[in-house]
């Protein structure tokens, strides 16, 4: 049995993958600023221990091995201490490949949007088609209520994330997942505080794709030309997919509805199946297509595939449907990418034709927060109805580089749209609550909590129905 320390234990990815040691037999724990729920109960729960603050003393002397998470650098106490005494260390991809992926056969979805949709996809239509696999992905998985499994199968399907890998090695995590199947869905500038230009991801993706085997397959997005340009010169079988005519894997018959979208997917013009799938949106339907690829390539038959499709529950902050009150549906979305935000508007216009839709967006990631990107939010918001932009999260960016909260809402109206900058959060789930009326849909948008908004709007929707006699007590 191993010992190993996590330094920034408490992240997401960080903690999925504390769970996954512990459970495949190590000793595990670790350490992070500031240890708070949700996360400090996650490991808690799986009884591994989590040291707050970071200390020198925190690295105990027996451990075995190290994993410094991207999130610290040089300067960190246990960084520091680790070097000094000479300790072996990696990074988060780096365990996870020594670890597991050098005897499965790698997954790897990668791509600016719907890598963890797609990515949870493959994981359900491989575990309902009895391959058992292993996943590790940056969302929990309505179907598994996790965003990881240990399986005894030979496939392991993994997101493939562009982020850095750790201070000591500012590379793509994708570049160690040992790819033996990639997908690559579309590709756009993302995640400006690691990529200088979009010239930088391109870079990055070439990358990836010439760790394929010759045996391998990559599976590119025909929507997006510079997915469909990650194809030429790759050393293994190419297929594409997409709504595109020409596309190898192509859905068409699209048909939108309140309940999901159906579509008959075809390979190379011949129809192999309808697929109703629980859920809206074109882009939706392409990561649906990609996963049918993969299962297909694993060797799955068309008519499970398709049935597994219709019992897919979805991922949790993927337009989830956070409640409904006085007639007025509040969803979760993590869109922070003008495109994500623009296809999740549309998915839910395409399905409720004359619903209101309210999108409420919060400047939260690094993408986000960037002015370089404000043209674009602009024009993303051209199917929402009522659109309120929050104020920008923390940002430590000059203002010439920032995202302007009232120039967005004032871009938008000029295009024709109704939207506010509403700085306090208490006055976003007043206007909600005061003007929503029955049917409308309301989207709360944001890579991370949004303030708590959605209990909040849901409460205030569900006090503005009582009657005043039983508000007051009387």
């Amino acid at each position: 049995m191993m010992k190993v320390h996590l330094i920034g234990i408490c992240g997401t990815a960080m903690a999925t993958l504390a769970a996954m040691l512990k459970e495949g037999g190590h000793d595990v724990g670790g350490s992070d600023q500031h240890v708070y729920p949700p996360m400090s109960d996650f490991l808690a729960a799986r009884g591994i221990p989590c040291l707050d603050g970071f200390e020198a003393s925190h690295v105990a002397a027996d451990v075995d091995l190290v994993v410094i998470g991207n999130a610290v650098s040089r300067g960190n106490p246990e960084v520091e201490a680790v070097l000094d005494r000479g300790l072996r260390y990696r990074s988060l991809p780096e365990m996870v490949r020594e670890t597991w992926l050098w005897d499965h056969r790698s997954i790897v979805v990668a791509g600016t949007h719907g890598k963890t949709t797609t990515a949870s996809l493959v994981a359900w239509l491989l575990t309902e088609g009895g391959r058992d696999p292993s996943f590790l992905i940056g969302g929990v998985i309505g179907n598994f209520g996790s965003s990881y499994r240990l399986g005894r199968g030979r496939e392991f399907v993994i997101e493939g994330d562009e982020y850095d890998s750790a201070f000591f090695d500012k590379t793509a995590k994708f570049l160690k997942y040992l790819p033996d199947i990639a997908v690559v869905g579309n590709l756009e500038f993302d995640h400006a505080d690691v990529y200088a230009d979009f010239e930088a991801v391109r870079v990055a993706v070439r990358r990836l794709v010439t760790l394929l085997p010759r045996r391998g397959l990559l599976l590119v997005g025909a929507d997006s030309p510079a997915a469909i340009e990650m194809g030429a010169g790759a050393p293994c079988r190419v297929e594409t997919f997409g709504l595109a005519a020409g596309a190898d894997w192509r859905a068409t018959g699209v048909e939108p509805g309140p309940d999901g979208t159906a579509a008959t997917v075809e390979y190379r013009g011949a129809p192999i199946g309808r697929v109703r799938m629980p859920l809206v949106g074109a882009f939706n339907v392409r990561n649906v297509l990609a996963a049918f690829a993969v299962a297909r390539t694993v060797g799955l038959e068309a008519p499970a595939i398709a049935g597994a499709v219709g019992r897919f529950t979805g991922v949790r902050r993927r337009l989830e449907i956070r409640g409904r009150e006085r007639g007025v549906t509040v969803y979760d979305d993590f869109a922070h990418h003008p495109t994500a935000v623009r296809e999740t508007l549309a998915g839910l216009r395409a399905a409720f034709p004359s619903r209101r839709i309210w999108a409420l967006f919060e400047p939260r990631s690094a993408t986000a927060c960037r002015r370089v990107f404000q043209a674009a939010f602009a024009e993303a918001f051209g199917d929402a109805d009522e659109a309120i932009i929050w104020r920008v999260y923390r940002s430590t960016l000059p203002a010439s580089e920032r995202l302007s909260e009232p120039e967005l809402a004032a871009a938008i109206r000029d295009r024709g749209g109704c939207a506010r900058y509403l700085p306090e959060l208490s006055d976003i789930v007043r206007v909600v609550a005061q003007e929503a009326r029955d049917g409308d849909l309301v989207v709360a948008m944001s890579n991370g909590a949004f303030g708590g908004i959605h209990g909040q709007l849901l409460a205030a929707l569900a006090a503005a129905s009582r009657p005043a006699a039983e508000l007051s007590g009387g």
